[in-house]
């Protein structure tokens, strides 16, 4: 029984699949599945992954429990791109060169690596029935302190309406990126699955990430747009298991969607916890990563490292035995179309 294998899904959004069904084998273990052209939509790569083993009680475990933890409730054809994708020639992990011509990595030779927005919203309107959400400064403060060390210009705003919220990212977009390499945002508050809450109601999360699409937001088109998300997705609790030129000009085209990372602190349908007197586990094991990691490996390789570090080293501690000893598994879901390296 294979219980050490990373498991990789690619995942067809829904459509219309009148057209025909696909055909599938299977050989050696593979799953080959054959369709037509027209049946084929685009694919996301979901990536939720950290190597498992068996969940035990770590050292970080007992300092949990001085302060409690807490949950924050169209058809595709192959496009020719204009020059071919040079090898890469690092031939080691580590970041290209300013001047780098890879076009397998992000520029990052821009006047600035650009801006980082922190939305952190900690007390709510009581119409909301929200609580507020102890310990989120200490979260905004460790993004503005890892971000800043990156380079990025910070913007913070505190308790934030979800007009309020709106209406600031949209003037975000609406400005010009044109000397940035990358856009980051940090958005700190409760949600569930696909909304995000403002100090007195809740948006959705496309609404507030949609206005950096390509089509909205012409001057950070063909560079990286960075989303981490902590508040729970959903309201379920996870179990563990127990075992035996400014933009870029070599694609005729690029679709509204690309060059976005989601990264949410939770899979999909989760709780997500906070720990009143450290912060949330998912904002501190990604500023520790980055700050021990940004000077060397590609993001996806970092945030595989905040994968397993939040899944494999922190439970919940609580008073109570159906919230006790409860784990978190988050999810990155990339869009990138290039390896992103932070510059040094």
């Amino acid at each position: 029984m294979a219980l050490f294998q990373p498991i990789l899904f690619l995942l067809a959004p829904p459509c219309d699949w009148s057209v025909g069904r696909p055909h599938g084998s299977i050989r050696n273990g593979l799953v080959s599945v054959s369709l037509s052209e027209s049946e084929v939509p685009s694919l996301h790569v979901h990536h939720l992954w950290s190597r498992t083993r068996i969940i035990t009680m770590s050292e970080n475990r007992g300092d949990a429990e001085e302060r409690g933890d807490s949950v924050d409730a169209k058809f595709w054809s192959h496009r020719q791109s204009k020059a071919p994708n040079p090898p890469d020639k690092a031939g080691r992990e580590g970041k290209a060169g300013a001047g780098s011509a890879d076009a397998n990595r992000y520029r990052m030779d821009y006047p600035s690596i650009g801006t980082c927005v922190i939305i952190n919203n900690m007390n709510f309107h009581e119409s909301t029935g929200k609580e507020t959400r102890e310990g989120t400064n200490l979260d905004a403060q460790a993004v503005e302190s890892t971000f800043h060390g990156l380079g990025y210009k910070i913007r913070r705003e505190d308790d934030r309406t979800a007009g309020e919220m709106e209406e600031l990212l949209r003037t975000v977009s609406q400005e010009d990126h044109s000397g940035s390499a990358s856009f980051v945002c940090v958005l700190l508050s409760h949600g569930d699955e696909g909304i995000f809450y403002g100090t007195d109601a809740s948006t959705e999360l496309k609404t507030l990430t949609g206005m950096f699409r390509g089509d909205r937001c012409q001057t950070l088109v063909a560079k990286p747009k960075l989303f981490f998300i902590q508040a729970c997705h959903g309201t379920c609790l996870d179990d563990d298991t127990q075992m035996d030129s400014s933009c870029d000009e070599s694609w005729d085209r690029i679709p509204v969607e690309a060059d976005f990372l989601y990264a949410h602190s939770t899979a999909p349908g989760n709780l997500s916890w906070r720990n009143e007197g450290k912060g949330s586990w998912f904002i501190q094991a990604l500023c520790e990563m980055l700050k021990e990691h940004s000077n060397q490996l590609e993001l996806m390789k970092i945030m595989t490292r905040v994968n397993r570090k939040v899944a494999l080293d922190l439970a919940s501690s609580t008073h109570d035995h159906e919230t006790n000893e409860k784990d978190q598994m988050p999810s990155i879901t990339t869009l990138l179309t290039k390896e992103f390296y932070f510059p040094g």
